[in-house]
């Protein structure tokens, strides 16, 4: 993790080394051990220094060589093997350093070098030949990206947008359709900032600027429609174990002690597990960890789970006491480094985290960061079991996968048996309608009258309705439960029925796990996440690592047979049979997960209560564009009634997220 700043005026006005040193300036806590700018006439790069790894030591950035010049934030994994096929500096290959590699791999490929790089990476490289600027991105957008550009005039990059909202030549203003983004929680415009004329450059794109203007493109896609085929099951795990195990190991490489966010789930503990045990047989380092703990809101603590791991030994552990802060308690902090209103609810627990990894002096950070999407619990093999018509597959299953989550089975039939019971009958399969009919009547006592005309009738109406266009209009600002929190008349002034429309992914066909694995992996959250954990890690001067994101990985998972995703009731199943002797078992076959929405009540009540009342009462009135105040104020006294009201838990936390949107968003402005 370091900082990366860039400035090119396309009409050729000079550089000011002023506006350079100033966006270098304002990231300094993103590199403390140096910084440095070079501009020649209308471009100019600057770059704030991180040590993490050995080769970063003694690394000079921007780097000069030729005619090109390079600014990076990043960490090559596939070092060996491009040694094997690029012209590198004649040193020993552990002094060479990583933006050395990207800038050889520039010159063999050009501007298809990414595509040949494994990591976490972005840089800009200034060719004065060609006189152009190249820019990139990784492949699952881990490192950040942001950049300026208003007509043919001038282009700008940093790696936070406070780099680009310091120059006095970019305007501060607000971009509404990001607000409204933000409020009906739909992240899948890729591009758009909170600031007009500040985008972000999205995952797997390179850039070129020139004289003639810019241009993006994507250089990497996943294929959604390839599948791997081994010979058993025993192959696909021992194949996960191989991919799994390098995707950690490749980011060890460190010059600092290196530590694990460790919450007891299956996710953290997979990486915390497999870090320990290479270190162990390679340096005999332990490895740090740090846990967040609940002695009062008992329900939310994992310390049974940790302690399975921790037994193992290897580890040096550490705990932060997470229910005796709440959401806003650091907010003044957090906004230090925040500079969009897009701050989720569960924040503050890996600020914490990272706060005490500071304390102890590490600088490198691994998690468990969306395990769930690039594994995949692959559920959705229910569905498509129900879709195959294999009912008595599909029963078992659900019954063991029932216990195993602590589902219902009635609440699993409704969620996958009930829909392929529709899709048969909506597309005219009767005979399969009718057999499946009979057979949850028998095995689950469901009403044959009730299923014939839920899920057979009625959806074959309303489908006639459909095409007759007789079905009712929902109002502009009537977008779902998720959705209450915004402003009628903002939402019907920007179209946002028409914008959660065009960026909604269209609904895969049902049943189809891979298209369901695929679009969790490619919607556009996934990158405001990555981003908002960068500028966590980048406050305390860490590095954030994601095994769980490592290119190879992810298309490996995906590739996989849905068997392989859910099987035996288990959902990941190819990761727990993989880790087999690594993970504990306890944790190897855990299926439930924490829920921490008790401890968020509690953050809201019994610790912030008096802030967030304090900001609803006293808001800024320019929320008020942007917010229901009713809904604000309804859903706040249901969170007050909670636990006496005997609410579903879904139902709170859908209040508790409708008032913490609202508040971030008061906050912000009056921060801004």
């Amino acid at each position: 993790m370091s900082g990366i700043v860039g400035i090119y005026h396309l009409d050729q006005r000079l550089v000011e080394s002023s506006d350079l040193h100033q966006m270098v300036d304002i990231l300094d806590h993103r590199g403390p051990d140096g910084s440095d700018t070079w501009y020649r006439e209308s471009i100019g790069l600057g770059h704030c220094m991180l040590w993490t790894t050995l080769e970063s030591l003694h690394e000079q950035l921007p780097l000069v060589k030729g005619d090109l010049t390079i600014t990076a934030d990043a960490r090559i994994d596939n070092r060996d093997e491009l040694a094997q096929v690029l012209t590198l500096p004649d040193r020993p290959l552990e002094k060479v350093t990583d933006s050395e590699f990207i800038l050889a791999a520039y010159e063999k490929w050009g501007s298809d070098c990414p595509e040949h790089l494994l990591g976490d990476f972005a840089f800009g490289i200034w060719d004065g030949q060609k006189q152009q600027l190249f820019c990139a991105r990784d492949h699952l957008g881990v490192k950040p990206f942001y950049y300026f550009h208003q007509e043919s005039n001038t282009f700008a990059f940093a790696s936070e947008i406070k780099g680009l909202l310091c120059l006095d030549w970019i305007p501060q203003q607000i971009n509404e359709v990001r607000i409204a983004d933000y409020l009906a929680l739909m992240f899948e415009d890729k591009v758009v900032t909170t600031f007009e004329n500040i985008f972000r450059l999205p995952p797997a794109s390179r850039l070129w600027a020139d004289a003639s203007g810019i241009r993006v493109e994507t250089y990497w896609q996943l294929d959604s429609n390839y599948e791997l085929k081994l010979e058993s099951d025993d192959a696909y795990a021992e194949a996960f174990r191989e991919i799994f195990i390098e995707a950690v190991r490749c980011r060890l490489r460190s010059a600092f002690s290196v530590g694990s966010h460790l919450s007891g789930g299956l996710d953290s503990s997979s990486v915390s597990c497999v870090a320990r045990k290479i270190l162990s047989e390679t340096t005999g380092e332990t490895l740090h960890t740090f846990s967040n703990i609940f002695d009062t809101v008992k329900e939310c603590d994992e310390r049974s789970y940790i302690d399975e791991v921790l037994k193992q030994g290897g580890y040096t552990p550490h705990y932060i006491h997470a229910d005796a802060f709440g959401p806003l308690t650091d907010v003044e902090q957090i906004w230090n480094y925040e500079d969009e209103p897009i701050l989720g609810p569960s924040h503050h627990y890996p600020w914490r985290l990272n706060q005490a990894a500071h304390e102890e002096d590490v600088r490198i950070v691994f998690d468990g960061f969306d395990g769930d999407s690039v594994v995949s619990h692959g559920l959705d093999r229910l569905r498509e079991l129900a879709l195959q018509q294999k009912w008595s597959e599909f029963a078992e299953a659900i019954e063991v996968a029932s216990k195993n989550y602590k589902f219902s089975v009635n609440y699993m039939l409704t969620y996958y048996g009930l829909p392929a019971l529709r899709q048969l009958s909506t597309q005219g399969q009767w005979f399969g309608f009718l057999k499946a009919v009979n057979y949850i009547h028998h095995r689950f006592q469901y009403s044959r009258r009730s299923l014939l005309i839920r899920q057979g009738i009625k959806p074959i109406f309303n489908k006639v309705l459909h095409k007759l266009d007789r079905t009712p209009k929902k109002s502009v600002d009537n977008l779902g439960k998720a959705r209450e929190i915004i402003n009628a008349d903002f939402a019907e002034q920007i179209h946002l029925k028409e914008r959660v429309r065009r960026y909604t992914p269209k609904p895969v066909s049902p049943g189809t796990v891979r298209q369901e694995h695929w679009q969790s992996m490619t919607g556009g959250v996934m990158a405001v996440n990555l981003e908002a954990v960068d500028r966590c890690a980048a406050a305390f001067g860490l590095e954030a690592r994601h095994p769980f994101l490592d290119r190879r990985l992810v298309e490996f998972c995906l590739a996989v047979p849905s068997d392989q995703k859910f099987r035996r009731g288990f959902g990941r199943m190819i990761m727990r049979q993989g880790l087999n002797d690594i993970l504990p078992p306890a944790v190897q076959w855990r299926g439930d997960k924490a829920n921490m929405t008790a401890n968020f009540v509690n953050g809201l009540l019994n610790i912030n209560r008096p802030l967030f009342e304090q900001v609803l009462n006293k808001y800024s009135y320019s929320v008020l564009r942007y917010v229901n105040l009713d809904d604000w104020e309804n859903a706040w006294h249901r969170i007050k009634q909670y636990p006496e009201s005997k609410k579903k838990v879904s139902s709170t936390t859908q209040d508790c997220f409708m008032v913490w949107r609202a508040t971030v968003l008061a906050l912000w402005f009056q921060r801004m």
